[in-house]
């Protein structure tokens, strides 16, 4: 068959132009992150695009259900980021349909500031007000007796982050969400895989959200997920996704209502068809068959990319305790088993150096290094004149903004280059000894 023999030429070119790339101390760049893939991924995405099945089909199907499997959410709405993952899941806790649980612009919605944008921004588009609180140092994640003493009277939702794949106390802000009735979205994006007290973050949310950036635990390029357990959600969430309409049909089906030609909806004519119905203002954020061709076969391999980075996590903190006294180590929430997004350090107060010193010495040494995300956004320029309330004086976000970096836990990184990098650090602190 002609397929059989395009794999064949697929899987030949992998092997020419993707192995065999030796690491050259010095010479080669050591990432913070980087897609991991070989000749299965490519074939799969191949085999997609020659059927020519381009928007959702069976590979959405096969990487929906193994998303099912994995993480033993309910309902699973694939979407095109992560990012609009984060937008849809805040919208979709604006629905009418929510009915008195609602949220309505002005709402309060508590969050921290030491994050990636896209926490925030959906917060911000739904005209609704972020209340800052700080966060714990080593953990990076929210500071849990700050939280009710953030809650106002307006105050519907917590949307945070368990920041570079540890877990936040879950058990603690459980029980603040139903003390006060409140909403709970989970920002899962670094996380995948990631569990507190032996079930994987994304099963404690009202809703939960994934990305498959190449930096994260498996990649489809761009791409991302909602899941929830909730029926109502998963239609909103759906709907928001999907232009805004009303048809909860699955792909290929018609009528699952049984009202497509007789129902009555708004001001419509009675009978309007039920597939041009729109009941929420929506977008059209929508995986393609061809992304979830490559996450399909990702998620093959997701058992063995967590296992390299918890190892390489596990290296580098071993190798960094003996320069404890310069850095603050990462810390795992307690009750979590975090798989890393990366491996988080913070230049103590009298480390005698900066961090832009010491990541600037890596970087000419061909290590990679990256900030924590935006440091304090609320100190970024997009931010400085939203409406915003700020509970205490956000020290450790500061902090993390002045003095955090990360390294890499991704498989593709190993011990040759964790061994390395260590060596270049271990020079630069010799030479501030020497100072």
């Amino acid at each position: 068959m002609i397929i059989e023999k395009i794999k064949e030429l697929v899987t030949e070119y992998y092997r020419l132009h993707f192995l065999n790339t030796p690491f050259h101390p010095g010479l080669t760049e050591v990432h913070y992150a980087g897609r991991v893939f070989d000749e299965k991924e490519l074939n799969n995405a191949i085999e997609c695009i020659l059927e020519f099945q381009l928007t959702e089909g069976k590979y959405t199907s096969r990487f929906v259900q193994k998303i099912k499997n994995f993480t033993g959410t309910s309902h699973v709405v694939p979407t095109n980021s992560g990012s609009s993952a984060n937008l849809l899941a805040m919208s979709a806790l604006t629905s009418p349909l929510l009915r008195d649980r609602r949220i309505n612009p002005g709402d309060e919605v508590i969050t921290i500031a030491t994050g990636f944008p896209t926490t925030l921004n959906p917060i911000i588009q739904n005209r609704l007000i972020p209340v800052f609180v700080d966060i714990e140092p080593g953990t990076y994640n929210i500071k849990i007796d700050q939280i009710e003493r953030a809650i106002s009277d307006r105050t519907k939702a917590i949307f945070v982050a368990h920041t570079v794949g540890n877990p936040f106390d879950i058990d603690e802000i459980l029980r603040i969400v139903e003390k006060h009735n409140l909403w709970l979205i989970e920002d899962c994006c670094d996380a995948l895989g990631s569990e507190y007290n032996g079930v994987k973050v994304g099963n404690f949310g009202h809703c939960a959200t994934y990305s498959f950036y190449p930096a994260h635990q498996i990649t489809t390029g761009e791409g991302g997920m909602v899941v929830m357990n909730d029926e109502k959600l998963f239609r909103i969430v759906r709907s928001l996704r999907d232009w805004g309409r009303d048809c909860y049909c699955p792909i290929g089906v018609s009528n699952t209502c049984g009202h497509r030609f007789n129902g009555k909806y708004g001001l419509l004519p009675e009978g309007y068809d039920h597939k041009y119905v729109y009941s929420h203002i929506g977008y059209n954020m929508k995986m393609t068959d061809v992304q979830a061709a490559i996450g399909e076969i990702q998620m093959d391999k997701l058992p063995a990319f967590i296992a390299a980075r918890k190892e390489n996590f596990a290296l580098w903190q071993d190798k960094f305790r003996m320069f404890e006294e310069y850095f603050i180590l990462p810390v795992p929430t307690l009750k979590s088993d975090p798989v890393w997004f990366s491996y988080p350090l913070s230049v103590r107060k009298h480390a005698g150096f900066s961090r832009t010193q010491l990541t600037r010495h890596l970087d000419d040494h061909k290590v990679e290094t990256r900030n924590m995300f935006g440091g304090n956004l609320i100190r970024q320029p997009a931010y400085r004149d939203i409406d915003k309330r700020i509970v205490g004086d956000l020290s450790c976000t500061d902090n993390v903004m002045n003095n955090t970096f990360f390294l890499g836990t991704y498989p593709g990184m190993n011990k040759k280059k964790i061994d390395y990098t260590i060596g270049v650090v271990d020079d630069f602190l010799r030479g501030v000894k020497l100072k």
